[in-house]
């Protein structure tokens, strides 16, 4: 069966996945719009699941407190590499606006 563009864009708008990531499912399902559906989710599913068992040792912790003294925040942030700490546009990523 020929793939064509129209079936393309309407996996894309079921999946939010990439041009190429939807044509190749819908090669590798035959135009099943539904196969490729699946498979893209349970390609979606293997990369979060991969990306779930990356450790995450660097980050920062930020705290605000309001001039009343009423109200505040704490955020964590966690990342894989130092990126946080060494924010490049001088502050530490976390500002609150």
């Amino acid at each position: 069966m020929e793939i064509t563009t129209g079936m393309i864009k309407e996996l894309r708008e079921q999946s939010g996945a990439g041009i190429m990531d939807c044509r190749n499912a819908l090669v590798g399902c035959g135009g099943d719009m539904e196969k490729a559906l699946d498979s893209l989710k349970e390609k979606g599913l293997l990369t979060a699941q991969k990306k779930s068992e990356r450790s995450t040792g660097q980050g920062l912790v930020e705290a605000y407190i309001h001039t009343a003294g009423r109200i505040g925040a704490m955020i964590e942030l966690n990342c894989e590499t130092g990126a946080l700490s060494g924010h490049a546009g001088g502050g530490t990523g976390a500002e609150i606006y």
